[in-house]
């Protein structure tokens, strides 16, 4: 008996260790999943009261809860769960991490190994779980007698410098426990955060998270190879520094230059000098508009590849160009395999280097017609604003009504492509969210939610995507959130797609539901509103923001009469472009 009594208080004491080298090294957020292996682990952080710890059923709603939290906090968040398949629910927002480069660490506590590969129940190998998804796993075995308290810490500084270092994204710890998995009711009763094995005496790692600096010899090559000629900066999504929507914005109007710029690269909104960022390109750049045959003789992409086909076939036409492709960190950003450079480093280093240059200007006329489509786009667009049934109106009445700072995170499919549409531009601050890393369905709600644990948030979200995640509404009555959902009767983004013509189209990709999602809101203490028309989803949005809590709200879209609506816009978008010379 004494030996299991040790055992338990063993596990304990443990986790404690590893809990305190977790808070030294900087680790301030955990969300955990209810689960008896993970007892000694769940039970340190829940005593350790610098560490904030949110508790979330669902796993796989957990890990997109963590990572919307990463994303808003710019800092790595813990996720912790018991054996088995339970870590395996992980996978989907795990990779989303890795591609999204967002730092994760993974705790998934776990079986001794002489109960691995013996047909012991809930038992896998759960070292194997996420494969080249993860930055590093580490497996040091069940706790030992004599564990060095010192290891522990450093092995918890040392995860927390992988998931941020030299490229953020998630890392493991897999975490075995013998039974019993805690001491005796008495020992618990007394045991507080810190009371046993915390430490040696020696001071626990830190490491931050430095910026990787660029080749400054490449730096001066190109831009001595941009300098007084027509090009574009592309900007697409990104966790971009502090200071670079200033900085890109004053490069552009050196160059006098378009730059056009996603929604995700947060630049269409702020403070800063906007007078040559273009947010209209998805109509001005489709054929027949002459714009679309414009030919720059460089661009400089920064950050993730576009997300809309029309500036993807832009820069696909434009292959002959100089590519120059500027990413934060080690990843190869180049799908379309032309670029002339690949710059790794800091955007904002990089843009100071050139604005200290300086570069010379492109012709005047280069720059302007893209300004005059843009211009124009945009006034067509007002005059679109008051159609019914037409994604493109709400999203303009939508940001119309956000108080300044406020966040939005956008679902994929239709939504985050409407939203590069029609968005705008305007001065208030908007931060913008989404999952593009991998550019999934699913966890899009979860993910929402861990933003909103730093403060209000809108979830922008199709039918399909907020049915996929619904268990995630058991973590939304306590936060501040309107989920928006926009009902078009299944996927209505292969509406736009050749598949659209099978006769087994509705079946196996439309897949209209018959979910009332305002009822199931309701279900789980959500309050839910069904807006039939524009107007009244104004209304409604504002009494929702005025209120605070959790909203949802449905808007019911006529898919057929938006998809002839939306190619009717396009069609007049290029008509309008289409009087503006495609020469400088």
């Amino acid at each position: 008996m004494k030996q299991h009594v040790d055992d338990g208080l063993l596990n304990l004491r443990y986790a404690q260790t590893l809990v305190e080298g977790l808070r030294s090294a900087g680790l301030r957020d955990l969300v955990l999943s209810p689960g008896s292996r993970s007892s000694p682990l769940a039970l340190a952080f829940l005593r350790q009261p610098a560490i904030a710890s949110e508790v979330i059923v669902d796993e796989r709603s957990a890990a997109f809860f963590a990572l919307g939290i990463a994303k808003t906090r710019r800092r790595p968040v813990a996720l912790l769960a018991t054996s088995g398949s339970a870590p395996a629910n992980w996978l989907p927002a795990v990779i989303e991490a890795d591609l999204a480069a967002v730092p994760l660490l993974l705790l998934s506590a776990d079986r001794p190994p002489e109960l691995v590969g013996w047909g012991a129940n809930q038992t896998i190998d759960q070292r194997r779980l996420f494969g080249g998804h993860v930055r590093a796993c580490h497996a040091p075995g069940p706790p030992a007698p004599d564990f060095a308290a010192g290891y522990l810490h450093s092995l918890a500084a040392r995860a927390l410098s992988e998931c941020c270092s030299p490229l953020p994204g998630p890392v493991q710890l897999n975490l075995a426990f013998r039974e019993p998995l805690l001491p005796a009711a008495t020992v618990l009763a007394g045991a507080t955060a810190g009371t046993a094995g915390t430490g040696d005496g020696q001071p626990v790692p830190r490491a931050g998270c430095p910026r990787l600096l660029p080749d400054r010899q490449l730096v001066a090559d190109s831009g001595a190879a941009i300098s007084g000629r027509p090009g574009a900066i592309v900007c697409g999504g990104d966790d971009y520094p502090p200071g670079f929507a200033a900085v890109v914005s004053a490069l552009a109007r050196q160059l006098d230059c378009p730059l056009l710029a996603e929604p995700l690269s947060n630049l269409r909104f702020g403070g800063h000098d906007r007078r040559r960022i273009c947010v209209r390109y998805d109509a001005f750049l489709r054929p027949p508009s002459p714009l679309a045959a414009a030919r720059p003789e460089w661009l400089l992409r920064c950050g993730s590849f576009p997300v809309t086909r029309t500036l993807q076939d832009w820069l696909h036409a434009n292959r002959t160009a100089r590519h120059i492709v500027l990413g934060a960190d080690s990843r190869w950003r180049d799908p379309l395999h032309c670029a002339a450079a690949v710059i790794q480093g800091d955007p904002l280093a990089v843009c100071e280097d050139w604005l200290a240059t300086p570069l010379r200007p492109a012709a005047p006329r280069w720059r302007e017609m893209f300004a005059q489509a843009e211009r124009r786009v945009a006034a067509l667009a007002a005059d679109w604003r008051s159609r019914e049934d037409f994604e493109g109106a709400l999203i303009p009445a939508l940001l119309d009504e956000l108080p300044a700072g406020h966040r939005l995170f956008c679902g994929n499919s239709l939504p985050i492509r409407d939203l590069d549409a029609f968005s705008g531009s305007g001065d208030k601050s908007l931060r913008f969210f989404a999952n593009r890393g991998a550019s999934g369905i699913d966890g899009n709600l979860s993910t929402a939610l861990g933003i909103a644990s730093e403060g209000p948030c809108v979830a922008l979200l199709g039918d399909l995507t907020v049915q996929h995640d619904l268990t995630a509404l058991a973590a939304a009555a306590a936060r501040d959130i309107v989920v928006v959902v926009i009902n078009n009767g299944g996927g209505g983004i292969f509406e736009y797609l050749p598949v659209a013509t099978l006769p087994e189209f509705e079946r196996a990709w439309l897949t209209p539901q018959a979910v009332d999602l305002v009822a199931a809101a309701a279900a789980f203490g959500v309050a839910g509103e069904r807006c039939a028309s524009l107007d009244g989803f104004t209304t409604a949005l504002r009494r929702a923001l005025q209120r605070g809590g959790s909203t949802l709200l449905e808007v019911p879209i006529d898919r057929r009469r938006s998809v002839v609506q939306h190619r009717a816009f396009w069609q007049q978008a290029a008509v309008v472009a289409g009087s503006v010379p495609a020469t400088p």
